[in-house]
C-alpha cells in the first residue's frame, strides 16, 4: 500500500514539474500574447520580402532562391546586409546577379583544403 501512496505523490510532482517546464518554455505569456508576436514576427517578414523584391533582379532573387535550398544561413545574412545597405541609402540601384555573387563571394568563409597523403 505504501508503494501505491509514494508512486501517486511521484506522479504528482512530475506532473507539476512538467506544468512548471511548460510554463517557462513558453516565457509564461499567455497564449493571446504568443500569437500576437507570431503575427508581428510574420508582418515582418512579409514586408522584408517585399522589400528584397524591389531591390533584387528577378535574376538574383532566382540565384538566392536556389541557395536558400543549401545554404538557408548564408542567404538569410546576405538578405540582412542587403536590407542594411538599402536603409542606409548605400544602394543605388538593383542589386543585380553579378552584384550578389560578389556579394556572396566576401561573405562566405575561406574553404579549408583538405589534403590526404597515402604512403
Amino acid at each position: 500500500m505504501a508503494a501505491q501512496g509514494d508512486q501517486a505523490e511521484l506522479e504528482e510532482l512530475r506532473r507539476r514539474r512538467l506544468a512548471q517546464l511548460q510554463g517557462q518554455l513558453s516565457g509564461g505569456m499567455d497564449p493571446a500574447m504568443v500569437q500576437a508576436q507570431q503575427s508581428e514576427m510574420e508582418r515582418r517578414q512579409a514586408e522584408q520580402h517585399e522589400v528584397l523584391r524591389r531591390l533584387l533582379t528577378p535574376e538574383a532573387r532566382e540565384r538566392l532562391a536556389r541557395l536558400r535550398l543549401t545554404r538557408p544561413d548564408l542567404v538569410s545574412g546576405v538578405e540582412q546586409q542587403i536590407l542594411a545597405l538599402a536603409s542606409a541609402g548605400r544602394l543605388q540601384r538593383q542589386v543585380d546577379d553579378a552584384t550578389l555573387r560578389a556579394l556572396l563571394e566576401r561573405i562566405q568563409p575561406e574553404k579549408r583544403e583538405i589534403r590526404i597523403t597515402r604512403r
